[in-house]
């Protein structure tokens, strides 16, 4: 297993480490119920490290990207950063990332999901004909996502720059915590509000910038949150998880991300995934919470009141801000409205449940 620059932070702070896309990751410090809390009332801190960093560079770099990816990259100016995914030829999802403009139409970040690092790196190299310089640059980045509606006053002591203030989905460089070339997006995969921020594992830089924020935020009470609560996060806000919700056979239209599939431009299996708008989906993504008692898994399937499987579980899990159990899967079309009745098959049991819009809260 690798480790972030964090790991040893982590063990010694009382995290449940284990495996996460081959790094050794924390789960959980004093339990996710509380972490979750701490991240949706005021702030938590992320280690998130272990996710991958390109860097793409050159006159066609735009061209590159906006051949490989869904969303439209050219609407990106210098400090905005864009969500979309990598359409495969297959109907699917390679990945799913968000492109940050770092210099127009010339540099680009694009920031991927750990566990599909080598496998997005092949993929965007097999479309670059066109000479655009390539650098894999997650080994030497570190990434702490700072989350929650006090975070960014509980960072800005540490920076001249105006973190307050940043739009979503854009960002600043500039020094943080006495660290020069810190780059800061108003980004964040918990709908709690706050930043992220990348910088270079370089000297000590990683320890300073660590010790810094719990310093800043120590009378604000910030706690290290793990990954079990960055989970029960994003699925109260519907976000999709790469190899749960989505995948290489998950249509990004059936995932409900047409707002990231954009038809003024041509990309990777373009015309494919304009017919099925056009045609119309047989399943789509919903949320659905229990009407009765029972927590639905990964995989579980999803039946009428007759028994018969209309769709499957992509997640579930106990919503701790709502206190009762919801989750995401896709079903047949003529169960997608909100109110639909479904059930879930819990061990040969069929648990009521109802389609209800996201985000849960």
């Amino acid at each position: 297993m690798k480790n972030t620059p964090f790991t040893q932070k982590h063990i010694k702070m009382g995290a449940k480490m284990a495996e996460f896309a081959g790094y050794n990751m924390p789960i959980s410090y004093s339990g996710i119920n509380d972490e979750h809390a701490a991240v949706r009332h005021s702030a938590g801190v992320f280690d998130v490290s272990h996710m991958g960093e390109f860097i793409l560079k050159g006159a066609y770099a735009l061209d590159l990207i906006q051949r490989i990816t869904s969303n439209d990259a050219s609407k990106l100016t210098v400090g905005k950063a864009q969500y979309t995914c990598f359409p495969n030829q297959d109907g699917g999802i390679v990945d799913d990332l968000i492109v940050y403009c770092l210099e127009e139409n010339k540099s680009y970040m694009l920031v991927v999901n750990a566990s599909n690092i080598e496998k997005d790196w092949n993929w965007i190299q097999q479309f670059n004909n066109m000479a655009v310089e390539m650098n894999n640059i997650s080994d030497k980045t570190c990434l702490l996502a700072i989350q929650g509606p006090n975070a960014t006053k509980m960072l800005q002591p540490l920076t001249d720059l105006d973190i307050m203030n940043l739009k979503y989905y854009t960002f600043a460089k500039g020094i943080f915590a006495g660290v020069e070339n810190v780059l800061i997006s108003a980004t964040g995969y918990t709908g709690a509000g706050g930043v992220e921020i990348y910088f270079e594992d370089n000297g000590d830089d990683a320890s300073k910038i660590w010790e810094a924020i719990f310093e800043v935020g120590k009378k604000g009470g910030i706690k290290p949150i793990g990954l079990g609560a960055r989970d029960t996060l994003r699925l109260e806000m519907g976000y999709c998880l790469y190899g749960n919700d989505i995948n290489d056979t998950t249509s990004p239209l059936e995932a409900g991300l047409g707002w990231i599939t954009k038809f003024s431009k041509i990309f990777t299996n373009s015309a494919y995934f304009e017919k099925q708008k056009a045609d119309g989906f047989t399943k789509k993504l919903v949320g659905f919470e229990m009407l009765e008692r029972g927590i639905a898994r990964h995989d579980y399937e999803i039946k009428d009141i007759a028994g018969i499987v209309i769709g499957v579980v992509t997640s579930g899990t106990q919503s701790p801000t709502l206190g009762k159990a919801i989750g995401m899967g896709y079903v047949d079309i003529k169960f997608v409205a909100a109110g639909s009745e479904i059930y879930i098959s819990i061990r040969d049991t069929l648990v009521k449940a109802k389609v209800v819009k996201v985000p849960f809260v």
